[in-house]
Order: C-alpha cells, then sequence, then structure tokens
C-alpha cells in the first residue's frame, strides 16, 4: 500500500498540509460567512418570533381578561334586569289582584243589593200573592167566591204571626 510507505510520508504530509490550509483559507473566505450569515437571519427570525409570540400572547391575555369583565357585566346586568323584571311583575300582579278583588267585591255588594232589592219586592208583592192565592183556593174548593176584606184580613194575620 503506497500510503504506508515511510518513503512517501513526507510528500504526503505536505500536500495534505496546502490542501487543508487552502481549503481552510477557501471555507474561512467563502463558505463560512455565508453559513454565518444564514445562522445570524436564522436567530434573528427565531428572536422576532418569539417576541412577536409574546405580544400576541399577551393581547390575548388583555382581550380574554377583558371578555371576562364584559361577560362578568353582562351577568351583573341581566341579574338586576331579572330582579327588576320580577319586582315589575309581582307589582303588576299585585295591582292586578287588588283591582280583582275590588271588582269582585263592588259585583258581590251589587249583587247583594239586588237579591236585598228582590227579597223587599216579594216581601211587598207577599200579601197579594197570597191573598190570589188564597182566592183562587177557597173557590176551588168551595166553588164560591170569598169576600175580599176576609181574604185579606185572614192573609194579613197568617203573615203577621210568622213574622
Amino acid at each position: 500500500m503506497p500510503q504506508l510507505e515511510f518513503a512517501d510520508f513526507l510528500p504526503q504530509l505536505f500536500w495534505l498540509a496546502v490542501t487543508f490550509i487552502l481549503l481552510y483559507f477557501l471555507m474561512s473566505r467563502l463558505a463560512l460567512p455565508k453559513v454565518a450569515t444564514v445562522l445570524a437571519e436564522r436567530d434573528r427570525h427565531i428572536e422576532e418570533d418569539l417576541a412577536r409570540a409574546e405580544r400576541l400572547k399577551a393581547e390575548a391575555d388583555q382581550t380574554l381578561k377583558a371578555y371576562e369583565s364584559a361577560l362578568a357585566e353582562a351577568r351583573s346586568e341581566a341579574q338586576n334586569l331579572h330582579r327588576q323584571a320580577s319586582a315589575e311583575i309581582s307589582a303588576l300582579a299585585a295591582t292586578r289582584e287588588q283591582a280583582f278583588a275590588a271588582e269582585i267585591g263592588a259585583r258581590t255588594r251589587e249583587a247583594e243589593e239586588r237579591i236585598e232589592a228582590a227579597k223587599q219586592r216579594t216581601l211587598q208583592d207577599l200579601p197579594v200573592v197570597a191573598s190570589e192565592v188564597a182566592d183562587s183556593a177557597f173557590r176551588r174548593l168551595t166553588g164560591e167566591a170569598p169576600a175580599p176584606e176576609r181574604v185579606t184580613a185572614a192573609v194579613a194575620s197568617i203573615l203577621k204571626g210568622s213574622a
């Protein structure tokens, strides 16, 4: 094998050194600056993305707090509206109930007054009706007409006795 030939070691080491220095010079002047630029650009882009992500997270947190605050305010307002509506409904129901009770009371009084008036009319007409019934019954039973003053007196005495 020619690589292990001791006589060829020195020229091989020389060309190895020349090739290494040439490759090192080419890499350090041409390729490595481009790689460093790409890496720096990548780091800058990552830093910008992280900063933007933190800014967006802060905005999202603020938006979430605003949403929660608005939601709590809306719940509070809804509860207040519910309480107001319940109070209004209760007041309206009480007012209607009072009006209904007053109307029922008025109707009851009117009915009682009509009943009392009908009772009074009936009591006033009772002697006349009783006289007519007694007269009719007397005629049917006896076949004769009774004296009107006798019928009236008999009805009056009976009505006074039952009163």
